[in-house]
């Protein structure tokens, strides 16, 4: 998950302006591909590495509907994965299924890349999780499929917190800010009783929708900055308070290794993706020797009263408008997104894409948090520059000149806003 999630957070890269021809609905037009021979699915090595014979499963699906059709599967890296996109995008030879990072395809939907989907052809298309559908629609069309996702959850050193007499996961911000208070007293200002880096914007966004605030906000096929609104304002105060009280690390650092850092032992808590607390204590990060077996996840209680809204990171598939396979296209991804490829994916410790089997997670005590934590869920403005606003960290920039002091929270939201308006409408 660890690969999948950084790449699924990060913004898009430069995007080729592809010409929307053939962009109706899959299998709705003569040209749509119903009667296609080969069909090309690109996926991530995530897919191959871990769960082949889920793409042998759509595949079979496909073939016995469309005998004699040959499919072919190719596998990249996130790393390059964009790049190689791209390029055949401005040639006629696209594939016809592209697994994306959700966050990474706004900008290829706002050129027109890809294909308009009917949702109504997707089995579980009426309960995909908010965020998740949010992802793929753009415009009021939706150009893609969620195929799973990863959430953010509170992760924990019971020994830490045992040695202040607190043997149980908070439930409420109340009991979470009397725990660290406790932990940071008795440890001192050398250590983080809650490592939460400044520029960490997933982290400080969830404290903005959990205080009723928004990054951005949309009126009439316009979007405008909502930072400096007295709702988003009250989350950026909320976590600042975290921030002075709980972080003695280098306030100007990001997310990035947060993992390696928690495992290095100066901290007692952390707010990220599910896998983090996990891979800190793996023995090449843990320089400790006491994280195996002393971490515990939860769900982030909020200062609201209700559980904090998280950023669900992940991944979607999409059919290029170049496709020639349209409609075939469509009935592959239905065949792996559906509800055997579904339970498949939560096999291997995936979030599924819909709130109906992310309910089945919640009875299992070993998915419950994450599963839980997932019901309430936020994603980026489905504006046309947004990937603008994430290029110049806008966020990131505003969450460093909070958190080391250099500007209020009031003027570095104003200062946020301003620089947003003026490119989140561009495209």
């Amino acid at each position: 998950m660890k690969r999948k999630l950084i790449a699924a957070i990060g913004i898009a890269g430069m995007v080729v302006t592809v010409a929307a021809c053939g962009g109706s609905d899959s299998g709705s037009s003569d040209n749509s591909g119903a009667d296609a021979k080969e069909l090309t699915v690109w996926l991530t090595v995530d897919a191959q590495n871990n769960w082949p014979q889920l793409v042998k499963s759509a595949d079979a699906a496909v073939q016995k509907k469309h005998p004699g059709i040959k499919i072919n599967h190719e596998y990249y890296g996130w790393p390059d994965k964009n790049t190689k996109l791209d390029a055949v995008l401005a040639t006629d030879k696209a594939p016809d299924v592209v697994e994306m990072g959700n966050t990474e395809m706004l900008g290829y939907m706002v050129k027109g890349a890809f294909a308009p989907l009917d949702t109504s052809k997707f089995t579980n298309s009426s309960a995909w999780l908010d965020g998740l559908k949010a992802s793929v629609t753009y415009d009021g069309k939706t150009y893609g499929v969620p195929y799973y996702a990863g959430g953010r959850v509170g992760n924990w050193r019971k020994d830490v917190f045992a040695s202040v007499g607190v043997k149980s996961t908070p439930k409420t911000y109340a009991e979470l800010t009397a725990a660290l208070d406790k932990v940071q007293k008795k440890e001192g200002d050398k250590f983080s009783a809650w490592y939460q880096p400044t520029r960490d914007w997933y982290a400080a966004m969830s404290f903005v929708y959990d205080a009723g605030g928004s990054i951005a906000v949309e009126s009439g096929g316009q979007w405008k900055a909502n930072l400096s609104s007295p709702e988003s304002v009250k989350g950026l105060t909320e976590f600042k308070n975290v921030v002075d009280k709980y972080m003695h690390g280098d306030k100007t650092k990001d997310e990035s290794d947060r993992y390696i850092v928690y495992g290095q032992g100066k901290s007692g808590m952390i707010f990220g993706a599910a896998w983090e607390g996990a891979t800190s204590a793996d023995p090449k990060n843990d320089k400790t020797g006491k994280l195996k077996n002393n971490l515990e996840n939860f769900v982030m209680p909020g200062p609201s009263g209700k559980n904090m809204p998280v950023f669900l990171g992940g991944s979607d598939l999409a059919v290029p408008v170049k496709s020639k396979a349209q409609a075939v296209a469509a009935e592959w991804i239905n065949a792996f997104t559906g509800p055997s490829g579904q339970k498949g994916l939560m096999a291997k410790g995936n979030l599924p894409n819909n709130k109906t089997d992310l309910a089945t997670l919640k009875n299992d005590p070993a998915t419950a948090v994450p599963a839980t934590a997932a019901e309430s869920n936020w994603f980026v403005p489905m504006a046309p520059g947004w990937g603008q606003v994430e290029k110049a960290q806008v966020l990131q920039n505003m969450l460093q000149s909070i958190g080391t002091g250099k500007k209020s929270v009031e003027a570095a939201a104003k200062d946020a806003d301003t620089a947003i308006d003026k490119v989140i409408n561009a495209k």
